[in-house]
C-alpha cells in the first residue's frame, strides 16, 4: 500500500505566499512520517501558480539523508519536465492529463492532442533519466463543463494511455464529484484488466464524503492513495470554489482499521499535523 502526501496540492491555491523556509521545514517533517512519496512542488508557470515559484529553492533545503520517502514534482509541459529532471533528488514526475478538453486548456493551455504529445516525450525523458512518471487523469470522475463523460470513457482513456507503456496512472477526482459506484466500477475493472499498471486514487472531497470514496477504491483494489493533511488544497484551475483533498490522516486511519500495515510513524504524523496549522491559513480547506 502506498500513501502519497501532497503538500504541493495543499499549498498551490493559497494566495498569500508561504515563505520558502517555512515550506521546507514542513516538508522535512513530512519526510519523517513514512509516506511512500511526497508530492512536494511543481515546475510550472509562475504566473499560473505563483505559490510554487520557489520549488527549486525548497528542494535545496530538504534533508533527504535518512528517509526512504520519494519526491514527486508536477509539470505541465516538456520544459517543466526537463527542469524537474535536472534535479537528481526528484524521483518522480507527475503530469496532469485531462480527459476534458476544456480543463486541459485551462490547466496547461494545451489541447488533448498536444498533451498526448508532451506526455509521450516526457515518458521518454523519464526513462532516459531512470525516474518514474505518474500520469494523473484529471476529471476522472466527472465533468463540470457540459462535456461528455462516462466511466466507460475513462476506462477507454486508461487503455489508450497504457499503450504509451505508462506504469502509474492515478485517477483524479478534480472537483470532488466522484460517486462510490463509479469509483468501485473503475478500480475493480481497471485492476482486473491491467494488473501491470499501478492505478492510484487522487480524490478531492467535501469532508462528509471522504469515507465512502476511500472505501470504494480500497474494495476495488486500489493500493495507491493521495491525500493532504487536514484536507487542505484543491485545484485552482478547475473552478472558482476549491474542493479540498481527502485528509491523509483519515486515509491512514481507514487503512489501519482494515489491518493494512501503512508504515506510518504516528508520532511524526502528529507533529506534522500540528505544523500544518501554522502553514495553512484558516479557510483554505
Amino acid at each position: 500500500m502506498k500513501i502519497i502526501e501532497c503538500p504541493r496540492d495543499a499549498m498551490q491555491g493559497i494566495k498569500e505566499f508561504i515563505p520558502t523556509a517555512k515550506k521546507a521545514a514542513y516538508i522535512n517533517q513530512l519526510l519523517k512520517v513514512g509516506f511512500d512519496t511526497i508530492d512536494f512542488g511543481s515546475f510550472v508557470s509562475v504566473k499560473a501558480i505563483p505559490q510554487l515559484k520557489d520549488t527549486a529553492a525548497v528542494l535545496e533545503k530538504l534533508d533527504l539523508s535518512s528517509t526512504q520517502t520519494k519526491l514527486l514534482a508536477i509539470v505541465a509541459n516538456v520544459r517543466g519536465a526537463e527542469d524537474a529532471l535536472s534535479h537528481e533528488e526528484i524521483n518522480a514526475i507527475g503530469y496532469p492529463f485531462s480527459i476534458s478538453e476544456m480543463f486541459q486548456l485551462r490547466n496547461t493551455n494545451k489541447t488533448i492532442d498536444d498533451a498526448l504529445n508532451d506526455l509521450d516525450t516526457i515518458k521518454d525523458l523519464c526513462l532516459k533519466k531512470e525516474r518514474s512518471l505518474v500520469t494523473y487523469i484529471s476529471m476522472g470522475f466527472g465533468n463540470p463543463y457540459n462535456e461528455e463523460w462516462s466511466v466507460e470513457g475513462v476506462a477507454e482513456w486508461v487503455d489508450r494511455l497504457r499503450s504509451f507503456d505508462l506504469k502509474i496512472i492515478s485517477l483524479s477526482d478534480t472537483i470532488g464529484a466522484a460517486k462510490p459506484e463509479d469509483i468501485s466500477y473503475l478500480f475493480s475493472t481497471l485492476n482486473h484488466l491491467y494488473p501491470d499498471v499501478e492505478i492510484g486514487a487522487h480524490f478531492h472531497s467535501h469532508p462528509d464524503k471522504w469515507y465512502e470514496k476511500i472505501e470504494a477504491a480500497y474494495k476495488g483494489g486500489c493500493k495507491r492513495f493521495d491525500g493532504a493533511l487536514k484536507g487542505f488544497g484543491g485545484c485552482p484551475m478547475a473552478k472558482d470554489e476549491l474542493t479540498g483533498n481527502i485528509a491523509t490522516e483519515n486515509i491512514v486511519q481507514f487503512l489501519e482499521e482494515e489491518g493494512v500495515k501503512t508504515g506510518i510513524d504516528q508520532d511524526a504524523l502528529q507533529e506534522a499535523l500540528i505544523m500544518a496549522n501554522s502553514i495553512f491559513p484558516q479557510g483554505t480547506k
